[in-house]
């Protein structure tokens, strides 16, 4: 069975080791990892608007697993709704696209989790001193996308804090629909994940102001099949192998995610 040998980082110490990572044996013979992805979550995945390139956060994870392994990363546009089915009938190996991982998906895709994240609010600048706390959303219309556990996240953080004034909740086509309710005032805050923000709010200056702290924690993950233990635990180490030798941390650096980083990977740790 082919082997990959690792040089594990030098963090601090004179001297190296060596880590085998093992990869099943015909994604070994191929040479090649099918990964899934939906480039539309900038700044995990989107496309360059001047280059058409695929490029974001997961691009450069993924393609740095890639060098890990070994492997080239062959990368498979498909729509989110496609993604546990390809999981599950072999058509890809991965999925690596800010997917979150939650339990509802481990009887399908075993989750090696790389991120931490959260549903936050924000709204318009031009209306930041309506909003100096969360609870000053009670009452108010919120967007998110209907396609996310945000619904639920927020009807249950309203449930704890507006008590008989809730948010009234208002389903989005995804984020970026969200957003654009939010500038033309049809609703009066939105929630995205808290990854997203700094990235969006670079592009869009003195547009957005956030409301509060991220009112839940969630993981993001690379979806693996979950019969697939050898390639589960090859993605996990290659993951912290990363971790180890800095390059993750320069990622996130990048793309201005370092407070969501992770000190390690970690399996199904989703809720």
């Amino acid at each position: 069975m082919k082997r990959f040998l690792l040089a594990a980082a030098l963090l601090g110490a004179i001297g190296t080791s060596a880590v085998a990572i093992e990869l099943p044996p015909d994604i070994a013979k191929r040479g090649s990892l099918k990964v899934a992805l939906v480039p539309n979550y900038p700044p995990m995945e989107f496309r360059d608007p001047a280059t058409n390139a695929l490029s974001g956060f997961d691009i450069d994870l993924g393609e740095a697993i890639g060098r890990k392994l070994g492997v080239k990363i062959e990368w498979t546009e498909t729509s989110f709704a496609e993604f546990m089915p390809s999981i599950s009938t072999g058509r890809v190996d991965a999925i690596l696209s800010g997917f979150t991982d939650y339990a509802s998906r481990h009887e399908i895709a075993t989750f090696v989790d790389y991120l931490r994240s959260g549903p936050q609010f924000f709204v318009q600048q031009s209306r930041k001193a309506e909003f100096k706390d969360a609870a000053a959303l009670c009452g108010k219309k919120v967007g998110a996308s209907r396609r996310t556990m945000f619904p639920a996240q927020i009807a249950a953080w309203s449930e704890k804090n507006c008590g008989s004034s809730p948010i009234q909740f208002v389903g989005t086509d995804g984020s970026a629909d969200a957003r654009t309710q939010l500038r033309q005032g049809r609703i009066d805050a939105a929630a995205q994940g808290n990854e997203t923000l700094p990235y969006i709010m670079d592009l869009e200056p003195n547009t957005y102001a956030v409301v509060g702290e991220p009112i839940a924690q969630q993981f993001t993950g690379i979806a693996l099949p979950v019969k697939e233990k050898a390639l589960q635990q090859s993605m996990l180490e290659a993951v912290d192998a990363l971790i180890a030798d800095g390059t993750y941390k320069t990622l996130l650096a990048k793309w201005k995610l370092t407070d969501n980083a992770l000190e390690k990977a970690t399996i199904n740790a989703g809720q």
